[in-house]
């Protein structure tokens, strides 16, 4: 694959106009969601009656702590993390406007017993989604007066890895606008030792970052020769380089571990690659930074 033409892409990429039609596209696609979210939860309420009435309690309960508003919903369908640890939807913030259009869900995770890391972790969704909201709504109401186009904010989360021992999970949030932009942000938790798992703590000393670094690049160019649709901000011998490069992870780069004990980097939208790439993910080879790591406890 040739990238002499690299810089110039980006470039193009960046100023190629969104098309109006993409305020249709958007309230089709959060639309189609409602209803497959509200089929889903009749579909739920027929099959157990019992399960339905253990749920509402949680919502009675959740109210009780923190009470709703017109704008703000509490539900707690959710699914059961391991034993007794659980991550459950505790408020929900919506609008739905004919140009305008919000679903912002906060996660609360629920059964450790380290109530301090529990109350920190809950807390903290709760004020990255209540400060999304509020910036959403200033935004809109700034539109309207302007008459412009369309607005959507999606963002709730994903469990990305739940073992006896791992939770992992991802907040993601998708703003659309003159142009989309997604981001996802991961917590790890150890559930046995009730911990919260950092990038650093992993690892011996910071020598990681160079480590890992140099493999995403190496695979960011292996995927580039091998597949023409993969463009990546990443230098190359003998081309020309592009406007901004990646050079290495920061000390806190997001990451989650999966299921099967390996480390993920997690690059966000536009961090190392033109919009067209998309959220991108890195397994680093447990052997790669095996010599380095404090312990197989977390990484196979």
């Amino acid at each position: 694959m040739k990238h002499t033409g690299l810089e110039d892409l980006k470039k193009e990429y960046l100023e190629t106009p969104i098309p109006d039609e993409l305020g249709f596209l958007v309230n089709k696609a959060l639309k189609e969601r409602k209803i497959y979210e509200m089929e889903r939860k009749k579909f739920i309420r027929k099959v157990s009656t019992a399960a339905a009435s253990i749920a509402v309690s949680i919502a009675l309960l959740i109210t009780g702590i923190n009470s709703s508003t017109a704008f703000a919903s509490t539900l707690s369908k959710v699914p059961v993390i391991g034993g007794m640890v659980k991550v459950l939807t505790f408020r929900e913030y919506t609008v739905d406007e004919d140009r305008f259009k919000a679903d912002i869900k906060v996660p609360s995770i629920q059964g450790l017993e380290d109530k301090d890391l529990e109350n920190s972790l809950n807390e903290k969704y709760l004020a990255e989604n209540k400060k999304l909201y509020e910036e959403f709504m200033l935004e809109m109401e700034d539109m309207k007066k302007n008459g412009a186009g369309n607005f959507a904010v999606d963002s709730g989360y994903i469990v990305k890895t739940d073992t006896d021992k791992l939770l992992s999970i991802g907040r993601y949030t998708v703003i659309i606008k003159a142009s989309g932009a997604e981001k996802l942000k991961y917590d790890t938790i150890d559930k046995e030792n009730e911990l919260l798992i950092t990038l650093p703590s992993l690892f011996k000393d910071d020598s990681y970052v160079e480590i890992i670094s140099e493999n995403i690049k190496l695979q960011m160019r292996e995927q580039m020769q091998t597949d023409e649709g993969k463009i990546y901000w990443v230098a190359i011998e003998g081309h020309d380089e592009p406007i901004e490069i990646f050079d290495k992870i920061s000390a806190e780069q997001n990451f989650y571990i999966s299921a099967e004990g390996n480390l993920v980097i997690s690059f966000d939208e536009y961090e190392v690659g033109p919009g067209c790439m998309g959220i991108q993910e890195f397994t680093v080879p447990t052997e790669v930074i095996a010599d380095i790591l404090v312990s197989n406890e977390y990484i196979k």
